[in-house]
């Protein structure tokens, strides 16, 4: 996926001869290949997984986004940090003057791509939600090769391995599962492929409703299909909490007379899953090795139960 290599090349400034060399690395990412300098010492970010990532290695970041970072990344809201534009929309004038050695997007950004491809060297790092898991380790190895941490990058990956490992093992004894968001009042559904399908891909919980489609947005639910659908487990991610948007609640909207009667309620297996985690950093390791850890310890218990 990425390849160094060494090139020398002979200068001349202000009227001194000179050797400089420069550690040159290809980077092979979502959008194509880019060519650029090892270590980067002016990094800009327009995604938040990528962010933890960077933030986890003590990676030094010049700029991010203006809003939407979230409370454990909190210290990227401050001054010192270059605001330059949103998750979705770079501030291009804001770019330039950062000068940046290295500029990365991924899903929300791409399709900007191009334009800072431009400015800088730009690396996307979107991952595909039919193999999420597979997208966040091959991140985690692009940015650990990058800045040259790549034994802490891949002993990360080896602990989410063995982790999932466990949870693949011990999913098809705890039941079937289905996956909600709750937003504006509303419940959609996700189900296997879509952008929180790992939890059925991945993690092996088996899926209450094999004949949900694959929508970037789920799909709209009621209380009455909840119940028709009657899982063993309900995860659920509340995408209002994750934006800090003012909304009722996902353990609110979800208290109501028809979810109360499902085999998930009743035994208590409804999973309230970190939104921001799922919805925002969902894209870095730790964040996926979080959710797993949640999710074996609520599964733990249940197998002990059922034992």
């Amino acid at each position: 996926m990425i390849f160094r290599f060494i090139a020398a090349a002979a200068f001349l400034l202000s009227g001194l001869h000179g050797v400089a060399t420069a550690d040159t690395i290809k980077v092979e990412h979502a959008s194509g290949t880019t060519d650029m300098p090892a270590n980067p010492a002016k990094v800009l970010v327009y995604d938040l997984g990528a962010l933890e990532n960077l933030d986890q290695l003590g990676i030094p970041v010049a700029g991010v986004p203006d809003s939407n970072v979230p409370l454990a990344l909190q210290k990227y809201r401050g001054d010192s940090y270059a605001k330059v534009g949103s998750l979705f929309e770079p501030d291009l004038e804001a770019v330039n003057a950062a000068e940046p050695d290295l500029i990365i997007v991924a899903a929300r950004s791409s399709p900007h791509y191009a334009k800072l491809a431009a400015m800088a060297p730009t690396i996307d790092l979107t991952v595909d939600d039919s193999d999420l898991i597979g997208g966040v380790k091959r991140n985690a190895t692009i940015i650990g090769e990058i800045f040259g941490k790549q034994a802490d990058m891949q002993a990360r990956i080896e602990t989410l391995d063995a982790s999932i490992a466990e949870l693949r093992a011990l999913a098809p004894k705890v039941g079937s599962g289905l996956i909600l968001l709750t937003t504006g009042g509303k419940i959609s559904a996700y189900g296997k492929g879509s952008r929180f399908g790992q939890i059925h891909d991945a993690f092996g919980v088996l899926p209450a409703d094999t004949s949900l489609q694959q929508a970037i947005h789920g799909q709209v639910v009621s209380y009455e299909y909840i119940l028709e659908t009657n899982p063993d487990w309900l995860f659920v991610v509340d995408r209002d909490a994750a934006i800090g948007q003012q909304g009722q609640s996902a353990q609110a909207l979800l208290d109501n007379e028809l979810v109360r009667r499902t085999r998930a309620w009743k035994a208590g297996h409804v999973l309230y899953l970190d939104p921001v985690k799922l919805y925002l950093t969902g894209s870095g390791i730790q964040s996926q090795q979080d959710i797993v850890t949640t999710m074996l310890v609520a599964f733990r218990k249940a197998a002990t139960v059922a034992e």
